[in-house]
């Protein structure tokens, strides 16, 4: 008997500020990664889907956004983007299809 199956592990990256397009308020987000890996005898082999997403504090909404967008808020969270400090960066997020 082989016991196989998936199993999605999530890494917080960052937390940012950002206007939410769903509650219309200036909050904190929480940048997350998804990775879901194939797991053998409930062994993590190998990954085979990630996606990114931010969350919102205040209302709960969840959204998708791209890999690019994520390693680039992520680089400016983390201060080394420009020299800014942490907290001060605010940016919006319009989803291509909105």
């Amino acid at each position: 008997m082989i016991i196989f199956g998936t199993r999605v592990y999530l890494y917080q990256l960052a937390i940012i500020t950002l206007t939410c397009r769903h509650c219309g308020n200036p909050a904190a987000h929480t940048l997350t990664k998804h990775v879901a890996k194939f797991t053998l005898f409930f062994v993590p082999l190998f990954p085979f889907s990630t996606k990114y997403a931010t969350q919102c504090t205040f209302c709960g909404m969840e959204q998708e956004v791209p890999k690019e967008w994520a390693e680039q808020s992520q680089a400016h969270a983390a201060g080394t983007a420009g020299g800014e400090p942490y907290g001060q960066w605010q940016q919006s997020y319009q989803h291509p299809g909105v």
